[in-house]
């Protein structure tokens, strides 16, 4: 039954948003706002052991987008989910379930998970899958130059918190961007700097408003060359 209601979500999705806007929180543009607050079914989900069997069906309704692999799209629509910390995850979802990230197409999708555990266990069979080689990447003129522009953005500023593989940071909630798809990377960095993202963590909005467009670009064309050493998936790996 379970799995029939999520599948009837999958389908009926676009029906869905209509019917069940999401909520407003309040985020970055208010003076209160804590960017890793943990409350709520969010802190609940963080100290709950994932089920990796449990969260594979949860995924269902969320493979029709991202893929049954986790690759999500090369055109960046959707994101690479696979192998990201189980802790960005959760945050994410929670974000989106209470409304302090605005993803209206993702937020009826996300609403199907019934509580904090089956968070946990979603986010816990995402992080186990291996990382597609195989993503969006930059494609635009002089792309070696971009790449090159991008390292040397990339080390300066953002090496820091992402890592020099793009392996971000577990339990400081730095997403892994080894793998990401260059247009979702672009997209997202520039929501941010133009506070379109409104559960952004305020430390990278400083960073980041300073970088004009053509920067950006060069950064996400490095990003998106980046590869987790370990965590790749295999050469032949199906999507």
């Amino acid at each position: 039954m379970k799995t029939l209601a999520i599948l009837t979500a999958a389908l009926l999705g676009s029906s869905l948003a209509l019917a069940q806007p999401a909520p407003k929180q309040a985020g970055i543009e208010s003076k209160g706002y804590q960017w890793n607050a943990q409350e709520g079914e969010k802190i609940e989900a963080l100290h709950k052991k994932g089920d990796v069997k449990n969260g594979q069906e949860a995924y269902e309704v969320c493979g029709a987008c991202h893929l049954p692999s986790g690759a999500g799209r090369p055109d960046g629509t959707f994101p690479q989910l696979a192998g990201q910390h189980s802790t960005v995850l959760i945050k994410q979802m929670a974000d989106i379930r209470s409304g302090l990230r605005d993803n209206p197409t993702m937020y009826p999708f996300a609403k199907t998970l019934t509580d904090p555990q089956e968070l946990a266990d979603v986010a816990t069979y995402i992080n186990s899958l291996c990382i597609p080689t195989d993503h969006g990447k930059y494609e635009g003129p002089d792309a070696s130059l971009q790449v090159a522009k991008g390292k040397e953005l990339y080390e300066k500023e953002c090496k820091t918190c992402h890592g020099a593989n793009g392996q971000g940071d577990k339990e400081k909630f730095y997403p892994v961007i080894a793998g990401q798809h260059y247009k979702y990377l672009l997209r997202q960095m520039t929501e941010i700097r133009d506070g379109k993202r409104r559960n952004a963590n305020p430390d990278m909005v400083k960073i980041i408003k300073a970088y004009d467009d053509t920067q950006l670009v060069a950064i996400s064309a490095f990003q998106s060359s980046l590869s987790m050493p370990g965590a790749m998936c295999k050469a032949g790996a199906k999507k």
